[in-house]
């Protein structure tokens, strides 16, 4: 979302929003980052993908549009609705690396204030640009679409390679980061391709919470949605690698957190109302090892 203008690229969105909400942060979705939390949640138009499935295309796949929201009035919404549930603000709804200059200027405001900070993003980013916005952003999620080149080439007009250098670099960064790969039958749900991408994740922090979201038609896309069955089994395949897998846009699918240790309930999850029964601080209450769940 830039101009080149003799030589100088211009953002065209800064400032510019499309959507404003207060939401759980659950439906980042965030599991293991303050749960129970509500989230300021801001963005604006454009992407730099071109997903034919996206299920934003409505604010993604649009020109120029959106009201004023500088800065300094976004920092001024989130006192005034600062509470002891509503931790911060989060960068998310359409691409928010398309936003970078408006995150660059907002984000070390709103943490001077001592909230935190979400980008909800397709990964889609060089690595300097990434470390340099890093020390300001306290979450991610990242939207990992497929694990090969061919999908992302095909499907998203993109490239895997700086998607997964950006979960890299996040993680050895210090960042809390979960994932989320939209389940698209017959293009990415294969058993082979969840067992490399659980396996990557694996590699880097099996305790890495992957979210397997379920797949409607939306945008160019008339597929039928993702059998039921294939998330349950992605599901299964993942959890031989990884500690925490849940299954999004699916209302029937248990989403507790259960101890990798011991296997006790540690927080119980009916859509997005949230309890923690089983946790003291970051400690499982019945076998007392640590787990990886800020609160």
């Amino acid at each position: 979302m830039r101009k080149n203008l003799k030589g100088r690229l211009y953002s065209l969105n800064f400032g510019k929003i499309t959507a404003i909400n207060i939401d759980p942060i659950e439906k980042k979705p965030l599991y293991h980052f303050y749960p129970g939390s509500t989230i300021l949640s801001v963005g604006t138009f454009g992407c730099n993908f071109n997903c034919g499935f996206c299920q934003n295309y409505e604010i993604s796949q649009i020109a120029e549009t959106g009201e004023k929201l500088l800065p300094e009035d976004l920092v001024k919404l989130a006192q005034k609705y600062k509470s002891q549930e509503m931790i911060g603000v989060a960068y998310t709804y359409s691409e928010p690396v398309v936003w970078y200059e408006y995150i660059e200027a907002s984000a070390p405001l709103i943490k001077e204030l001592g909230f935190k900070t979400v980008l909800v993003t397709n990964g889609f980013i060089n690595k300097e640009p990434l470390k340099k916005l890093l020390p300001f952003i306290d979450a991610l999620n990242i939207d990992l679409k497929g694990i090969t080149e061919e999908y992302y080439r095909d499907v998203c007009q993109g490239s895997v390679t700086p998607v997964l250098e950006a979960i890299e670099a996040s993680k050895a960064l210090g960042a809390h980061v979960e994932v989320t790969t939209l389940l698209v039958p017959g293009l990415n749900d294969a058993p082979e391709q969840i067992e490399e991408l659980a396996r990557f994740l694996a590699k880097i922090d099996p305790d890495i919470p992957l979210h397997f979201s379920r797949y409607f038609p939306r945008y160019k896309f008339n597929l039928p949605p993702t059998p039921e069955e294939s998330l349950y089994r992605a599901r299964e395949i993942a959890g031989k690698y990884l500690n925490y897998v849940y299954l999004g846009n699916l209302p029937d699918a248990s989403n507790d957190t259960f101890c990798p240790r011991c296997g006790a309930l540690l927080i119980r999850r009916d859509y997005f109302r949230v309890d923690t029964p089983g946790l003291s601080g970051d400690t499982c209450r019945q076998c007392k090892s640590k787990v990886k769940i800020i609160l």
